[in-house]
């Protein structure tokens, strides 16, 4: 039997690495991404919101990103019933959804990536979901194996977490660090007090739920600090922050000038 199994899922589970520690892909290629998921990540973020990426990138990604011990998570361009069934079919697994504000909008999300009767996503036997139609009993299967994420961006998310993170089929939330700082007046700057406050205060309604809870963060420091928090899933910036940070500081070595500050502002 092919295996469809989710692996991430079992890892929101607490069944894997404590906690799972993750990048941003950025760069849009797949050759970056396959490196990335040789460089020791146990989860990559195909990011489709602020990428140009369409969903024919996507299956290439997701292909480079198979050859290596990483997992993918899909972050798509918005809560949409066309979009997740596209990218399901691409053979996303795990998909995050932005901008959900309510627990009507979190289980719009799980109602398009699951097929009837639990949801509404379009049922195709061949495509790569289903490994072009090889995988035993997939339409019955996927429903289990699929994750859905839902990321809360706003104070008025965060202040309806427990009610969003009660909807059946959603497996974990995920917090935005920078439209959070944005909409606080802090843009920019997930530094700030403020904003830390609130992600903090995030961390503790997650558990106080018992669901599992991510986040973004610009450098280690900041990310041992979510961890602090009792954040259960983390990722460390970007590929092109860490390629353009690297680049500046060797740089910087080779013409004698100091390497510009990372001081924790931007997520990734």
């Amino acid at each position: 039997m092919i295996d469809i199994e989710n692996r991430f899922k079992g890892w929101l589970k607490g069944e894997g690495p404590r906690p799972p520690l993750g990048t941003w892909l950025m760069a849009a290629a797949p050759a970056s991404a396959e490196a990335m998921g040789y460089s020791g990540f146990d989860f990559l973020v195909v990011d489709m919101e602020h990428v140009p990426i369409e969903v024919s990138d996507l299956a290439h990604i997701l292909r480079a990103i198979g050859c290596t011990p990483a997992d993918a998570v899909v972050r798509l361009a918005w809560n949409d019933q066309v979009l997740v069934k596209r990218v399901l079919d691409a053979g996303a697994q795990t998909i995050m959804l932005p901008f959900v504000q309510t627990a009507e909008e979190a289980l719009q999300a799980v109602s398009f990536a699951k097929y009837p009767p639990e949801g509404v996503r379009g049922v195709a036997a061949v495509h790569r979901g289903s490994r072009f139609g090889r995988a035993v009993d997939y339409l019955k299967r996927a429903n289990d194996q699929v994750a859905v994420i839902v990321q809360l961006e706003t104070p008025e998310a965060v202040d309806r977490l427990p009610d969003i993170a009660a909807v059946p089929g959603i497996d974990a939330l995920f917090v935005g660090p920078g439209d959070l700082a944005a909409t606080l007046g802090h843009i920019g700057n997930i530094a700030h007090p403020e904003v830390q406050a609130l992600i903090e205060k995030a961390a503790k309604m997650a558990r106080a739920a018992g669901k599992p809870v991510g986040i973004v963060g610009p450098n280690p420091d900041m990310v041992r600090r979510f961890i602090d928090y009792g954040y259960s899933y983390v990722a460390v910036a970007s590929d092109i922050a860490m390629m353009t940070s690297r680049a500046s500081e060797w740089l910087g070595a080779l013409r004698d000038q100091p390497a510009p500050s990372d001081a924790p502002t931007a997520a990734y």
